[in-house]
């Protein structure tokens, strides 16, 4: 048989493949995300070998290596002492608190990268979870987007670019858009976590801020999952409807999360929407690539570069990654 169209001629030379790539990776496709603490010392993180917890000090430092390195986005996550913790997590507004504090130094500093924050109460909670349980052990809806809208201010006014609501409550987002509106933050974006999974992947991130489900308080059950508002890992179509809300709501950036076991969604999502899309390559994502880089299984960088590469191929814009700076380090070596 003659062979009349081969495929293999455009992938003969690099010079071939790169001239016909369809997709590419480049550091200011990534949110680093950042945790931070009170300490003054870093502490490294047992379950995500590379990573950190910050003090306000040194977080400066790996932010500007971040912007040196081509990121041009990092998101804050809090790991808060467990004397300011509450059953309503009133600490999430307080005007000076760690995160706002934390954004008002790195806007100081490096005025110029933009700023993402967490809305959700789960830090700030003795009870673990991303809003107020009721004595009932029911995770409360309204009572819970009352206390993120305030969150929300409190994070804009400190000069944040970006919210994200990740406590996954019916209707914040549009809630926390008329909030910041009312209080003159209309250019403060949102970046909401529209579909986020109640997945096993996040033990590591529970771990590095300490805000798992628990049952401290015996006077009330706690749930000991979030199953009644995260989605189900098993439901695709739910996250179109998820999606839909959010935009109507006032969503400038829509997120996945998980990202590596749910790029269906993330496709599905960039064929419904004009939005840019982001994708969280989570904590155990992370953890898991590292643990067998460390035991020589793989090859660390070529892994994580393709499978931060798998997420640009599956829709996203953006990719919320801990290999932020590794990754770009790597690409800026290309």
């Amino acid at each position: 048989m003659e062979l009349t169209y081969r495929p293999r001629r455009l992938r003969r030379t690099t010079a071939l493949r790169s001239m016909v790539q369809e997709h590419s990776v480049h550091a200011s496709d990534f949110i680093y995300p950042l945790f931070i603490h009170e300490g003054a010392e870093v502490q490294p993180i047992g379950a995500m070998p590379g990573a950190n917890r910050w003090t306000l000090d040194t977080v400066v430092g790996e932010v500007t290596r971040a912007w040196n390195l081509g990121v041009r986005c990092v998101v804050l996550f809090p790991k808060i002492d467990e004397e300011l913790k509450t059953e309503e997590g009133e600490e999430c507004f307080n005007e000076k608190g760690l995160i706002p504090r934390a954004i008002r130094r790195l806007k100081t500093e490096l005025p110029e990268m933009a700023i993402m924050t967490d809305v959700a109460l789960d830090p700030y909670s003795l009870d673990g979870h991303d809003g107020i349980v009721s004595s009932e052990g029911v995770v409360l809806n309204d009572e819970t987007v009352s206390q993120l809208c305030k969150q929300a201010i409190v994070q804009a006014a400190a000069g944040a670019d970006l919210i994200g609501p990740s406590d996954m409550m019916d209707g914040r987002v549009g809630a926390i858009r008329e909030a910041l509106d009312e209080e003159g933050y209309e250019n403060v974006g949102i970046i909401s976590y529209t579909a986020k999974y109640s997945s096993a992947y996040y033990g590591p991130f529970r771990e590095a801020l300490d805000s798992a489900p628990r049952a401290i308080n015996n006077s009330k059950p706690i749930p000991k999952d979030k199953n009644t508002y995260q989605m189900n890992p098993a439901n695709a179509r739910e996250a179109i409807t998820e999606a839909q809300l959010d935009e109507q709501e006032g969503s400038d950036i829509l997120m996945v999360k998980p990202g590596l076991a749910y790029l269906d969604i993330i496709y599905r999502l960039r064929q419904e929407s004009e939005l840019p899309i982001a994708a969280y390559n989570v904590s155990g994502e992370y953890s898991m690539i590292k643990a067998a880089a460390l035991q020589g299984w793989i090859d660390e960088k070529s892994v994580v570069l393709e499978t931060l590469l798998s997420f640009k191929r599956a829709g996203a814009d953006l990719i919320l990654t801990y290999h932020a700076c590794d990754a770009a380090e790597w690409l800026n070596d290309k």
